[in-house]
């Protein structure tokens, strides 16, 4: 291997009969830089927005959740709830109760909302209070109760985070309706704006935060929650609480992390990227043909060099090693050369966000980026096989030129 890969190098340094060649072979080189900067640009791009989708769920979704899988609430027992409590693993258990409500301000103003009743524990699970942008966290404030509203809420509303506006009227469907009074199909409250959260838009234009208790006196609903939402004292210990938690609750339930609360968001995030990497390796595909042409110009290029190693008694199979290793270096040297500019590019965009993001509603002002060594690797694996595969062809027709070249040498 060391010899045939010697005659490659050598045979892309040194000065050939036809200039063209020569730049031929650099150009081969720039379109396989080009080809796997941008694939690891975008692939760390995507990575980038991954995790910062992620992060943003995990400011309002809990690490393990526990629901029922018919039905839109139940009830837990006090022996459940010890044995919840006593599950090693866990940190924090915080009992949620969720309902469809209309919300009416001023007489003038309506929409339609997820009310989330939460209790004192959720603060302690999620990081609402961390993403507010007006006014404070507050639920309950002796037997009047209080709202934290996403941003788009408050502002379809036209209320502001700030204690001792005017309330809020909340309804909830009942559960029976006269036709002669369709009022009394609802249940209604009053809700004092405390605070705007602003996390994200799914969020933010749909959710209420408010009082477990408050809900419930709405719903009628005893001491229902439609979730236990759980906080991990260790990240490896997710398994063996979701096992612990399953055997608890039973089959009625289901148990799932934060993976599987939002599966179809990660599934269409990893098909995005999986298919933006299949469109770029083409741009690679395409530099392979150039390749191709560079090769074969350079095998009829060294004619006289092969008939004088066949002379000296080497064998097809070596030949081909040659021009093999000849287009394994230059996918090798362009590919490195790829992603060390890609890297730099990324760095540069990671520390001073060179390129910006069009308008100003998302919550970061220029592309994330994030590095990922698998992604290295995979960018690294993806040129030298294209590489590889492109010389085969000329390297095949490299080894079976004996007759040609022995006519030649005559």
């Amino acid at each position: 291997m060391k010899l045939p890969l010697q005659f490659a190098i050598r045979y892309f340094f040194s000065k050939k009969s036809t200039n063209a060649i020569n730049i031929l072979s650099w150009i081969s080189v720039g379109a396989i830089v080009v080809g796997t900067a941008a694939l690891i640009i975008v692939l760390s791009v995507f990575n980038g927005f991954e995790g910062l989708i992620k992060s943003l769920y995990s400011n309002f979704y809990p690490e393990v959740i526990v629901q029922v899988r018919e039905g839109k609430r139940f009830t837990v027992s006090a022996a459940q709830w010890q044995q919840i409590n006593s599950l090693q693993g866990i940190s924090v258990v915080s009992r949620t109760l969720t309902e469809n409500a209309l919300l009416r301000h001023a007489e003038s103003t309506q929409t339609i909302v997820v009310l989330k009743g939460v209790d004192e524990n959720f603060n302690k699970i999620s990081d609402v209070e961390q993403h507010l942008d007006q006014g404070s966290y507050l639920l309950k404030q002796g037997n009047e109760s209080y709202g934290v509203f996403g941003i788009g809420v408050a502002a379809s509303l036209g209320v502001r985070g700030d204690q001792g506006v005017l309330p809020v009227a909340v309804y909830v469907p009942g559960k029976t309706f006269n036709s002669m009074n369709p009022e009394d199909a609802f249940h209604s409250g009053l809700l004092y704006p405390a605070g705007v959260f602003a996390i994200q838009q799914e969020f933010d234009n749909n959710y209420v935060l408010t009082d477990i208790g408050f809900v419930r006196s709405l719903l009628d609903a005893g001491d229902a929650v439609s979730a236990l939402e759980i906080k991990l004292s260790a990240p490896d210990e997710e398994e063996k609480v979701i096992a612990g938690l399953q055997q608890i609750m039973g089959p009625a339930f289901k148990v799932e992390n934060r993976y599987q609360q939002n599966k179809s968001l990660y599934m269409v995030m990893q098909t995005e990227k999986w298919a933006v990497y299949v469109i770029l390796s083409f741009i690679l595909v395409i530099a392979a043909f150039n390749m191709i042409g560079t090769l074969s110009m350079l095998v009829l290029d060294k004619q006289k060099d092969i008939a004088i190693l066949k002379a000296l008694g080497t064998t097809p199979a070596f030949i081909q090693k040659i021009f093999l290793l000849e287009g394994g270096f230059i996918a090798a040297m362009g590919g490195a050369a790829g992603l060390l500019l890609g890297t730099i590019i990324l760095g540069l965009q990671k520390a001073f966000g060179l390129i910006k993001l069009g308008g100003s509603s998302f919550v970061v002002d220029a592309y994330p980026v994030a590095f990922n060594g698998l992604d290295y690797l995979l960018v690294a694996l993806t040129v030298l096989c294209i590489g590889i595969v492109a010389a085969w062809f000329p390297a095949r027709k490299a080894a079976r030129f004996e007759l040609e070249l022995r006519t030649m040498l005559q």
